[in-house]
């Protein structure tokens, strides 16, 4: 019985030093400060301000409200992420100097386009 005991005791400070390595979880960040977080600065760059702005809009167009309808929500909330990508595609454009990146901003503009297109005319044929 002794030396069961000393193994299940062995068992238990081991694990108990295992989870005291992990690290401890991040609190949730307030999304009124992740918001406030992303709001343009004097100091940022013209491209870092668009981006900025592009993801807020982005944030500000997916509703944040949910039918209870995952085809609904899904497609609801797609339209505004494609509108953001969207941005942030022309941000790009407007000033990056990469070859393969503006061509891949101007494929995803293309792209994200029609899929809006796509998705708008599935809402409406849903009443939405």
């Amino acid at each position: 019985m002794t030396r069961l005991g000393f193994i299940g005791l062995s068992s238990a400070l081991a694990i108990t030093a295992a989870i005291a390595q992990q690290p401890a979880p991040k609190p949730a960040m307030d999304p009124a400060m992740h918001m406030k977080m992303m709001q343009p600065a004097a100091s940022d760059s013209a491209s870092t301000k668009g981006y900025k702005e592009s993801m807020m809009g982005m944030m500000q167009a997916m509703p944040m409200t949910f039918t209870g309808d995952a085809d609904i929500d899904f497609m609801m909330q797609m339209k505004g992420h494609h509108q953001g990508a969207i941005a942030m595609a022309k941000v790009e454009l407007a000033n990056g100097k990469d070859a393969e990146a503006k061509k891949l901003a101007m494929e995803i503009v293309a792209a994200q386009e029609k899929e809006i297109a796509v998705i708008d005319q599935w809402l409406k044929a849903k009443g939405k």
